[in-house]
């Protein structure tokens, strides 16, 4: 009786709703079809070249999921494209930059020894002589540290990893470099854990890193002013921190300083190469640590991070 009575009842019910049921299935089958459509296009429009192309697909189904999957993909492809371009940019301007810093005493040794070849004078002989040996000294720093840069930045370099004491190499160091410190009347304060801490580093790379940025003091650090170190235990890292006031106006940004191989001051007239900072960067990088730089104002900051050897056994 169920079936008698109940199969015509279910057939009447379902013929009045079969025309709904059939509008429902077309409309949501036109709005897949459409988010289909705008997929398509969008991806033919980024496979096109145009990056900055986003794709709107409402919904959160399937299609909204690869919509918005395209379209982290076309952002990480528009910063890859961004860096590589900036890359290319940045080589430009050191090639530039460096040129112009290599040329210049290049250019006076040549003038100064063409000179020499006429000159009696003994007293003017020795004045020639004292500016090519400046001058000499100078084009050995520039070319030594555009070869120490190219070569860090190329990873290229063996790395021996040991157990390093970083409180006392940078004690070391500073006693090494105690004639500087004392010419610039710095007051250098180091800040530590009272336990010793060591860091798994390369001895040798470590200190050029550390180096370079005392380098980067004496040259660019305000004399007679203060200059802080400190070291902090993070558990699994070790924070190495570098603070001096700057000489001069620090009016450029944190990138320009670190990317473009520049000097903070703008007139190019120290005797730094301008590619500490960079081959202290790729160095740190390359014993598997991190480095940055930070302006507060005339507040300087080199900031490097160290894996921590946990045990000293």
């Amino acid at each position: 009786m169920l079936i008698v009575i109940g199969y015509p009842i279910l057939v009447a019910l379902t013929f009045f709703m079969f025309p709904v049921t059939i509008g429902l299935a077309a409309w949501f089958a036109y709005k897949k079809i459409k988010s289909f459509n705008a997929i398509q296009e969008g991806v033919e429009t980024i496979k096109d070249g145009n990056l900055h192309y986003r794709i709107e697909v409402d919904g959160k189904g399937q299609f909204g999921r690869l919509t918005s999957n395209i379209n982290s993909i076309t952002d990480g492809l528009k910063k890859a494209v961004d860096s590589e371009l900036k890359s290319e940019r940045l080589k430009t301007e050191l090639i530039t930059n460096v040129s112009h810093d290599i040329r210049t005493p290049l250019t006076s040794i040549i003038t100064y020894v063409d000179l020499l070849k006429n000159e009696k004078d003994s007293l003017k002989v020795e004045k020639y002589i004292e500016v090519l040996d400046q001058k000499s000294k100078r084009l050995k720093i520039l070319t030594d540290d555009l070869f120490e840069a190219a070569k860090a930045s190329s990873g290229n370099i063996p790395v021996d990893f040991e157990k390093i004491d970083i409180v006392s190499l940078i004690t070391q160091g500073l006693g090494e470099v105690n004639d500087k410190i004392e010419a610039m009347a710095l007051d250098f304060r180091m800040n530590y854990p009272k336990d010793k801490v060591y860091v798994i580093a390369d001895g040798k790379l470590l200190w050029r890193s550390i180096e370079n940025l005392l380098s980067n003091i004496f040259n660019y650090a305000l004399e007679g002013s203060r200059v802080y170190i400190d070291i902090e235990d993070l558990g699994n890292e070790i924070l190495i921190t570098f603070k001096n006031m700057s000489a001069a106006e620090l009016n450029i940004s944190t990138d320009e300083l670190m990317e473009r191989f520049k000097r903070g001051d703008e007139s190019r007239t120290s005797q730094g190469s301008g590619l500490g900072l960079s081959i202290a960067k790729n160095l740190v990088e390359i014993q598997k640590g991190r480095f940055n730089i930070q302006i507060d104002g005339d507040l300087f900051k080199a900031i490097i991070y160290l894996p921590k050897l946990h045990s000293i056994d």
